[in-house]
C-alpha cells in the first residue's frame, strides 16, 4: 500500500506541475507551439528531457542486462555519447538554429529536394515504431511487473500481465503527447530526469548495501573483488562490443543519435536561444558521464548477489530494484520508471507526428492545410501510431543478445545512411540531391542484406562504419563528376545564435572526464599512455581555469562604471 502511495504521489505531482507550467493554450494550438514549445525552451529542461527521452527503460533494464553478461565494456554507448554531445553543441546545433529547422528532414529538402525529405521521414518513422517504441514499452513493462508483481495482483500469468501494463502505460503515455506537445514533454522530464537519476542512484547504493551488510564501499569492494573481469572498459574483438568498434560503427551510431535523431535534436531545437541551447546540451553531456553508476554498475552487482543464476539477463535490474529498495522507494522508483517510458514514448511519438504532418502532409498532401489541420491530424496519428506500438511491444521479447543490442542493430538500418547525409549537405555545397536519395537507398538496404541476409561475418558496427564510408564516398563521386549550383545557408534569425562564453571549457573537462573514465576503467595501460594522459589533464585543467578566471574578470570589468574625467 506504501509503495502505490508512493507512487500515486509522485505521478500526480509531476502531472501538474507540467500543466502548471504549460497552461497556456498557445502552446498547443499552433504548429510551433506544439511541435517546439513556441522556441522558448531554456538550457535545464533542454538538458533533462534530451537526457530522460534517451534514458528509459531500454537502458535501465536492457543495458544492465547487457552489464550483468559482459560486464563495463558496454559503458562504450554511454561514456562516448558525452563526446558526440559535445560535438552537437559546436557543429550541428548552431547551424540548425540558424536555419530555423523543425525537423532534420526540412534541412534535407532545403538542401536537396522535396524527395530527399519524404525518403527520410520515412526513414525516421521506420526507426520509431520498429526499433525504439515498441521495446521502450517491453521493457518498461517488465520493470512494473517486477516491481508491482501485476501477474499476482491480477490473478493472471506473467505474459498477460505484461500486455496489461503495455496497454495501460501506453495509453496514458499517448495521451501524455498527443494533447501536450513538446514543452508539455520537456517540463515533465525535467522533474522525471531529477527522480530518475536520485532513484537509479539509489537502487545503487542500496545493493551496494545490501552486498556488504550496511557498508556501501564494502559492498563495491566485494564485488569487484569477486568479479575484477567485469570492470574493464577495454573489450577484445571476440566480445559483445570490441574497442576497436569506438572508432568505426559506434561512433558513427553516437553521432546520428545525439546529432541527427530527430526525436533528441527537437528538445534543442525548441531552445529560446543558441547559448540556452549549448546549456542544455553540454548539462546532458555532463549526466552522460555519471549514468554508467546507474545503467551499468547495478547489473554487475546482480550478478554477485545471484551468482549469475538469472534465465534472462533482461530481468536482472527489475529482480535487484525488488530485493533492494524499501517498500517507499519502490513506489517512489516505479513512478520514475513509468515517466521514462512516457518521456522516450511520448518524444518518440511527438518526433514521429511531427515528420509526418510537418514533411510529408503540408508539403506533400495537403499543401494550403491550416495550423489547427495540422494539429489535429498529428494528435490522430499520434493516436494511430501508439495503439500499432503496443500491439507490436510484447512481440520482442527473448532477444537473444538482450533489447538493448537489439535496438542497435536494428538503428544500424537507418543511422549510417542518414548521418552521411546529413554530414555531406553541411560539409560541402555542390553535392546534388540524386547522391543524396541514392545514399539514404544504398545505405539501408545494403546494410539490411548484409547483416540480416547474407549476415557478414563482422561486428555488426564494423559493418555500419564501412558502410557509412562507402555512402560518403559515393555521394561525393556523384557530386564532382554532376555539380550543382552551390547552396547558401540563410540565418533566419528566429533566435539568436550568439554562443555560450563557457561552452569551450566545459566542453574540455566533458572530454576529459571521458578519457579519464577509460583510462581508469582499462586494465594493464601502458605506461606511456599514462604519461600522456597526465600531460592532457594538466593542460585541460590549466586551460579551463584560465578561461574561468578571464572570463570573471571580464565581467569584474564591464560591470565598474566608468570614471570622471577631471
Amino acid at each position: 500500500m506504501l509503495a502505490f502511495v508512493s507512487f500515486l504521489g509522485f505521478t500526480l505531482f509531476v502531472a501538474g506541475f507540467a500543466y502548471y507550467k504549460t497552461r497556456n493554450a498557445h502552446l498547443t494550438e499552433s504548429a510551433e507551439g506544439y511541435f517546439l514549445g513556441g522556441r522558448s525552451l531554456t538550457g535545464i529542461y533542454i538538458g533533462g528531457s534530451m537526457l530522460l527521452m534517451n534514458l528509459s527503460t531500454e537502458h535501465l533494464v536492457g543495458l544492465n542486462g547487457l552489464s550483468f553478461r559482459t560486464g563495463f565494456i558496454v559503458m562504450a554507448w554511454e561514456v562516448m555519447a558525452a563526446l558526440t554531445i559535445v560535438l552537437f553543441s559546436f557543429f550541428f546545433l548552431p547551424r540548425y538554429l540558424k536555419l530555423g529547422i523543425s525537423t532534420i528532414p526540412e534541412y534535407l529538402e532545403r538542401r536537396f529536394d522535396k524527395q530527399t525529405l519524404t525518403i527520410t521521414s520515412i526513414l525516421f518513422l521506420g526507426m520509431y515504431v520498429i526499433s525504439l517504441l515498441p521495446i521502450v514499452l517491453y521493457t518498461g513493462a517488465l520493470a512494473l511487473e517486477s516491481l508491482f508483481q501485476v501477474s499476482s495482483v491480477f490473478h493472471v500469468d506473467k505474459t498477460t500481465a505484461l500486455w496489461i501494463v503495455v496497454w495501460g502505460v501506453g495509453g496514458l503515455g499517448a495521451v501524455y503527447a498527443v494533447f501536450g506537445g513538446i514543452k508539455a514533454i520537456a517540463v515533465a522530464d525535467t522533474l522525471n530526469g531529477v527522480g530518475l537519476i536520485t532513484g537509479g542512484l539509489l537502487v545503487t547504493l542500496f545493493a551496494l548495501a545490501y552486498v556488504g551488510d550496511g557498508n556501501v564501499l564494502n559492498g563495491l569492494a566485494e564485488v569487484y573483488r569477486s568479479h575484477p573481469d567485469k570492470f574493464n572498459s577495454i573489450g577484445g574483438e571476440d566480445s559483445l562490443v570490441p574497442f576497436s568498434t569506438l572508432f568505426t560503427g559506434l561512433i558513427i551510431s553516437n553521432m546520428f543519435f545525439w546529432c541527427t535523431n530527430q526525436s533528441i535534436v527537437q528538445k534543442a531545437l525548441g531552445a529560446k536561444n543558441l547559448a540556452e541551447g549549448q546549456k542544455g546540451v553540454l548539462l546532458c553531456a555532463f549526466f552522460k558521464l555519471v549514468i554508467p553508476a546507474i545503467i551499468i554498475l547495478p547489473g554487475i552487482i546482480a550478478f554477485h548477489i545471484f551468482n549469475g543464476q538469472i534465465g534472462n539477463p533482461d530481468n536482472a535490474y527489475p529482480q535487484l530494484v525488488h530485493l533492494v529498495l524499501p517498500e517507499m522507494l519502490v513506489g517512489f522508483f516505479a513512478a520514475v520508471i513509468v515517466g521514462a517510458v512516457f518521456s522516450t514514448f511520448s518524444g518518440g511519438l511527438n518526433s514521429s507526428v511531427t515528420l509526418f504532418t510537418v514533411n510529408i502532409f503540408k508539403k506533400s498532401l495537403k499543401l494550403d492545410a491550416t495550423e489547427a489541420q495540422t494539429v489535429t491530424l498529428g494528435k490522430y496519428l499520434g493516436l494511430g501510431l501508439s495503439l500499432v506500438t503496443m500491439l507490436v511491444a510484447p512481440l520482442v521479447a527473448n532477444a537473444p543478445d538482450g533489447l538493448f543490442y537489439l535496438i542497435q542493430q536494428l538503428q544500424g538500418i537507418f543511422n549510417g545512411p542518414i548521418l552521411s547525409v546529413v554530414l555531406v549537405g553541411l560539409l560541402t555545397k555542390r553535392v546534388p540531391a540524386v547522391a543524396a536519395k541514392l545514399g539514404l537507398l544504398f545505405g539501408a538496404s545494403a546494410y539490411m542484406l548484409c547483416n540480416f541476409v547474407i549476415r557478414v561475418d563482422m561486428h555488426f558496427f564494423h559493418l555500419v562504419g564501412v558502410l557509412f564510408l562507402l555512402n560518403v564516398l559515393f555521394m561525393l563521386a556523384i557530386g564532382y563528376l554532376f555539380p550543382q549550383e552551390s547552396y547558401e545557408e540563410v540565418y533566419t534569425k528566429q533566435v539568436d545564435i550568439e554562443p555560450w562564453v563557457m561552452v569551450k571549457p566545459v566542453s574540455l573537462l566533458i572530454g576529459l572526464g571521458t578519457v579519464s573514465m577509460y583510462i581508469f576503467l582499462a586494465h594493464n595501460v601502458p605506461g606511456w599512455l599514462m604519461n600522456g594522459y597526465y600531460i592532457f589533464a594538466a593542460c585541460s585543467l590549466g586551460y579551463v581555469f584560465w578561461t574561468i578566471g578571464n572570463t570573471l574578470l571580464k565581467g569584474i570589468s564591464t560591470r565598474q562604471p566608468a570614471r570622471s574625467e577631471k
